[in-house]
């Protein structure tokens, strides 16, 4: 797979990683991250979500960032945290969940809200009588697991922990990054990771729509695809090892 040079989108941490295991398999990367996390002031709602943390049957992490900043809050207001169930979309947002000692499941197969929404043990976690859950994301994002939850008769609601800016850079950053790296393949983690990819390529977007656009979700494709980009390959997944499989499935660039 020494052929491809991919750009990575990710935060700046995130993407370090990532570009870690891709060179371990022989994997050129460049990162342009397009997203940069900012955590939300804690206000009276995080306040008394947190006071009432034990009310709820299942608290669901939906991103990375999410369990960071939720777990630190969660320890300004308990010393350990109350039993319940916690679920997360995916296999390392689980981890970080894990490391501090929390009870989670996740589904082994899809990094999407669809598969956690198929997940035996959350089906049995609001299986009782008026259901309480618990929501943890950024600002804004899908309305689907709320939306599916309610009807099966869970009382949903979200807790906002952070925003998802686009840094700043100068106008062309993105086509000239990509011209002088030789980059032939794009990575994005999400939705908006993939419109601030179309917005920062400004009047270059048509050149490197051309390039192959390698997304985590049927979504972000059906995004990407609206948008005109010409190949889209959905990984199935945000992992790495989701990446990796997808990179050996597509045919690979010749130099």
């Amino acid at each position: 797979m020494t052929g491809w040079r991919l750009l990575l989108t990710r935060p700046a941490d995130e993407s370090a990683a990532l570009a870690g295991v891709l060179a371990q398999t022989g994997i050129f990367s460049s990162s342009l991250p397009l997203l940069e996390i900012e955590p939300i002031p804690v206000s009276d709602t995080m306040r008394r979500v947190m006071q009432d943390l034990d009310a709820y049957c299942a608290v669901i992490v939906v991103s990375k960032p999410a369990a960071r900043i939720g777990i630190d809050l969660v320890s300004r207001f308990w010393s350990l945290p109350p039993a319940l169930k916690w679920f997360s979309v995916g296999a390392a947002t689980a981890q970080i969940l894990e490391d501090h000692g929390l009870d989670v499941s996740f589904p082994a197969e899809g990094d999407d809200s669809e598969a956690l929404l198929d997940l035996p043990q959350l089906h049995e976690a609001i299986a009782r009588s008026a259901p309480r859950v618990l929501i943890m994301r950024g600002e804004g994002g899908r309305e689907l697991l709320a939306e599916r939850l309610r009807e099966r008769g869970a009382s949903v609601e979200y807790l906002e922990l952070y925003r998802r800016d686009l840094p700043q850079y100068p106008p062309a950053a993105l086509p000239d990054l990509i011209k002088a790296e030789r980059l032939n393949g794009l990575v994005v983690s999400s939705g908006q990771g993939f419109e601030h990819l179309h917005q920062l390529a400004g009047d270059a977007w048509p050149q490197l729509a051309q390039l192959p656009l390698f997304v985590p979700s049927p979504r972000v494709a059906e995004l990407a695809c609206v948008a005109g980009a010409q190949t889209v390959v959905d990984c199935r997944g945000a992992s790495a090892a989701a990446l990796l499989t997808a990179l050996r499935e597509h045919p690979e660039p010749v130099l």
